[in-house]
């Protein structure tokens, strides 16, 4: 038996899901930077997929949503890939070419790359409020990551903080394709746990004592079980309501996020100039996610084109009559 799909939500409840999704991942920076000494990036990364990946698969066990064919399914794999890379090459390009032109090249080129692979599979371009958003909120970003002018640019860590952003991109297209096949619950838990699988050797070689720690394991839970199985729960249910190429264009919340945390959290001083790029970023997501004209009409008529239209020479609307019931009977609902 299929996985039972979850009704779409609206556009403006699915950008506010995506939304608070971003600022739960715009948390992991501060996290990080709170866990004790001998834990690397790759191996918090790792463990975060394993903590987060295993909440969600027990979740959707429990719920009886996880079928094991579920993993056989060409977008599971592609999801599961794009969750993987994302984890081994942004890491990897923060760590050679820091943290603001790795953040920004590789949150940065997601939404284009989305963009650009929904618009090759579906035939159907962004909409040119989409270009407008996703550019102002992409030179927001570099305002806001600049900070005090800092920018070491490193040919191969640029590579990898780009390939970190098509790995996002395809993760969230092909979870757009999931959704029509599985709910939510077990989209998220099969392609996590099988991302999981993929780093599963780093948990073999990487020192994970840190996590033994108070301080390590308050790390590590909320890395697993907020900023990551709680975060994609509300990222892919937002993904029933909103396009792939907006939802990684709302995500750019994240680096809005982390910023402000670490001013506030960390003490870090950020320039005027990071404030003026965090409320482009605002700007942004805002124009973003007000709906679309006809999506304002509420409690009113549906917009023309979702309108059934009448058959020629059927009985009017309102009608009453054997005819009208058995064209009632045939129509969808």
């Amino acid at each position: 038996m299929a996985s039972r799909t979850a009704a779409p939500v609206s556009a403006g409840r699915g950008s506010l899901l995506i939304l608070l999704a971003a600022m739960l991942w715009g948390t992991t920076g501060t996290a990080q930077a709170l866990a004790p000494v001998g834990a690397t990036p790759l191996a918090v990364g790792t463990l975060r997929l394993a903590v987060g990946g295993g909440a969600l698969v027990l979740v959707s066990a429990l719920r009886g949503t996880l079928h094991v064919r579920h993993w056989r399914h060409p977008a599971a794999l592609l999801a599961a890939a794009g969750v993987a890379g994302y984890q081994a090459s942004f890491f990897g390009g923060v760590a050679r070419t820091g943290v603001a032109v790795g953040t920004l090249v590789a949150i940065g080129s997601a939404p284009v790359i989305a963009g650009i692979v929904e618009t090759f599979l579906s035939g159907r371009r962004p909409a040119p409020r989409w270009w407008a958003a996703t550019g102002t909120a992409i030179a927001g970003s570099a305002l806001l990551l600049a900070g005090d002018g800092g920018w070491n640019a490193d040919a191969a860590g640029v590579l990898l903080a780009v390939t970190a952003g098509a790995s996002f991109a395809v993760y969230t297209v092909a979870s757009k394709s999931l959704l029509q096949r599985l709910s939510p619950d077990a989209a998220i838990a099969t392609t996590f746990f099988t991302g999981a699988l993929v780093l599963s050797p780093v948990l073999f070689t990487a020192d994970f004592r840190w996590a033994l720690e108070p301080r390590g394991l308050a790390v590590a839970l909320h890395l697993g079980l907020v900023a990551t199985a709680l975060a994609y729960v509300l990222y892919v249910r937002g993904l029933t309501g909103v396009t792939a190429a907006a939802a990684a264009t709302l995500t750019l919340a994240e680096p809005m996020t982390a910023g402000l945390l670490s001013a506030l959290v960390l003490g870090e001083r950020l320039a005027p100039l990071s404030y003026f790029g965090a409320a482009m970023v605002l700007v942004a997501l805002v124009m973003l996610s007000l709906p679309d004209r006809g999506q304002r009409r509420a409690g009113g008529a549906p917009p023309r084109a979702l309108r059934r239209p009448r058959p020629r020479g059927g009985p009017p609307a309102g009608a009453g009559g054997r005819g009208a019931r058995a064209l009632a009977a045939a129509s969808p609902p």
